[in-house]
């Protein structure tokens, strides 16, 4: 069996993916995080849209896999945390250059919870009202996002106080590095 060399983060807006990476943070791994490859090329192209709908117009014109390819292209050779896979086609395709190296964690937080994360975090994609919400759930959802969740290798359930969640991050990945 292949030691995991590279940790795909799944789960859906507000769940926790990004406390899952300050619980790792001292694990010296490498993170890429596929929102700031969105971000950095919606900036390059000069684009005024909502980051959600850029990153899906980009997936209509080059391929559902095109962050994964992209973000291949950013990686380096140390063990790495890829955060905020989206789709099947992104596994598929970091699977096929990678090898038997992935593992996939799922981050998994009820709805209510993740809709109350993301209007106080008040980032610019922030939803409005549950509408939003609910409509760019689906819109995540449509891009394979529940099938990289559901097939994940593992599933960390983000339902506790912040120092227990980040503690069972901790557990769970140094298990897994070793």
């Amino acid at each position: 069996m292949v030691a995991p060399r590279v940790f795909i983060s799944a789960g859906m807006p507000g769940a926790g993916k990004e406390e899952f990476l300050v619980a790792i943070a001292d694990m010296h791994l490498e993170i890429l995080r596929m929102g700031d490859l969105v971000r950095e090329e919606k900036k390059q192209q000069g684009v005024d849209i909502p980051t959600g709908i850029f990153a899906h117009r980009e997936r209509l014109r080059h391929g559902n896999d095109i962050w994964a390819v992209r973000a291949l292209k950013k990686m380096g050779t140390n063990p790495t945390v890829i955060d905020g896979c989206r789709s099947d086609d992104e596994l598929k395709t970091f699977r096929a250059a990678l090898g038997g190296g992935v593992k996939v964690i799922a981050i998994h937080s009820d709805p209510a919870t993740r809709f109350r994360r993301l209007q106080l975090r008040g980032r610019e994609d922030a939803p409005r009202d549950w509408d939003e919400f609910q409509e760019r759930d689906e819109r995540e959802m449509e891009w394979g996002l529940a099938k990289v969740i559901a097939l994940a290798d593992i599933m960390i359930v983000n339902d506790a106080a912040l120092a227990e969640f980040h503690r069972r991050c901790r557990e769970i990945m140094r298990e897994l590095v070793g």
